[in-house]
């Protein structure tokens, strides 16, 4: 029996928890409580008079056509850039793993672009494919495809899926890398002894046993398309053309920081940090019983 770990000093526990527990109070659950506070209020532009309206700011907010394109912007552009980022983080992680010769020197400039802050890549981006001075664009024309992300609803969100998931492979690589030097080689031998082959061999062995990575990263993911990608949009689009790249987090940057609409504002955020509470927990709740770990 394992003995019972006891601390000479009853104080102390609490003095090494301390710390993080006012991190999360000063950084977390005072914001929070702050917009939620704020969400019920109808305040001018400068702030110097506000009236409690309780949930009228939710029912406009719900109300509004603008809104609710956002959420399915939000919807598409999140699943899209989750699907393409981790599966060619494990395509390119399936591929390391089989380099014998340079692993390293691989691994690491895979990992570069990782470093790049959102808006910097959205701004790369932005150059390559720019209908009228970016290398790719041009190509594209030639190829015979009409490229105009300024314009073209749907080439804007393909522009902006495409740097937000270049930006979040590099991190989806170190897991997929991880996950794959966890899994025990004798058991692929085996199923190469067996006549398994190469694709047989993934889906029946590799994949299902990175099942407890995939499940990770896809709730990393999901919060990162959901609000780190604000820089990317911000860079690239603006959340143009025609709102067809207006995301939830930058309509809350929008109506509160551009249009001073604080308490529609406020409101969103509330509803935006419900939305992804929710998903987190049906994904915790649903997804994660298909999961097998050990």
């Amino acid at each position: 029996m394992t003995p019972r770990v006891v601390f000479p000093n009853r104080v102390l526990p609490y003095l090494l928890v301390a710390p993080q527990l006012a991190i999360t109070l000063v950084f977390f659950y005072w914001p929070a409580g702050q917009a939620l506070y704020q969400s019920m209020l109808k305040e001018d532009p400068f702030g110097l008079r506000s009236k409690f309206v309780w949930f009228a700011n939710f029912e406009k907010v719900l109300s509004d056509p603008a809104y609710m394109n956002s959420i399915k912007v939000t919807t598409v552009f999140s699943l899209a850039t989750a699907i393409v980022a981790m599966s060619v983080a494990l395509l390119l992680a399936v591929m390391a793993d089989k380099v014998v010769r340079g692993k390293g020197i691989y691994r690491t400039l895979m990992i570069w672009p990782y470093a790049v802050a959102p808006a910097i890549a959205g701004m790369l981006f932005l150059f390559m494919f720019n209908p009228s001075i970016g290398t790719l664009a041009v190509l594209l024309r030639k190829a015979g495809f009409a490229w105009d992300p300024l314009l073209n609803g749907t080439d804007a969100m393909m522009l902006v899926v495409t740097a937000a998931a270049w930006k979040q492979i590099s991190y989806n690589f170190l897991f997929f890398v991880a996950g794959l030097q966890a899994i025990p080689k004798t058991l692929i031998e085996a199923a190469a002894i067996d006549g398994a082959g190469e694709t047989k061999r993934f889906w029946t062995i590799i994949f299902p046993l990175l099942a407890p990575t995939t499940f990770f990263l896809l709730v990393i993911n999901t919060t990162y398309a959901f609000f780190d990608t604000f820089g990317i949009i911000h860079a690239v689009t603006g959340g143009g053309p025609g709102k067809s790249t207006e995301t939830l987090v930058y309509k809350v940057y929008n109506d509160g920081f551009v249009n001073l609409i604080l308490g529609d504002s406020a409101a969103q955020s509330v509803i935006l940090m419900v939305i992804v509470i929710a998903l987190t927990a049906v994904q915790f709740r649903y997804v994660e019983k298909k999961v097998h770990y050990g």
